[in-house]
């Protein structure tokens, strides 16, 4: 269950990965990620959430994927200043809004 992983209590920086095997559901996915999280690369997203936040974006998600075909993968630590990020390329997460 999601909340083993919410040990910090408040709101936690996430970062989350997803595979999707279908493009119907991947779609879906991405749009609902969007609404929650930034989009920082291809199936990549970060953000500060709570805990019911969380618990809710992942709701919403076992609707739509199927466990069989698809992952869904959430790191959560306590604060973004103990994560270094060093960025190459294009910063996918300036391309888009997450307001649809």
């Amino acid at each position: 269950m999601i909340t083993n992983l919410l040990k910090y209590g408040g709101d936690m920086y996430c970062i989350l990965v997803y595979d999707i095997a279908d493009n119907k559901r991947l779609g879906r996915v991405l749009k609902l990620m969007r609404q929650y999280l930034n989009w920082i690369q291809n199936s990549v997203f970060e953000g500060h959430l709570t805990e019911s936040q969380i618990e809710e974006m992942m709701r919403k998600a076992k609707r739509i994927t199927k466990p069989a075909e698809d992952s869904i993968i959430m790191f959560t630590m306590q604060n973004s200043k103990y994560v270094d990020k060093m960025m190459y390329g294009v910063d996918k997460s300036l391309l888009t809004s997450n307001i649809f």
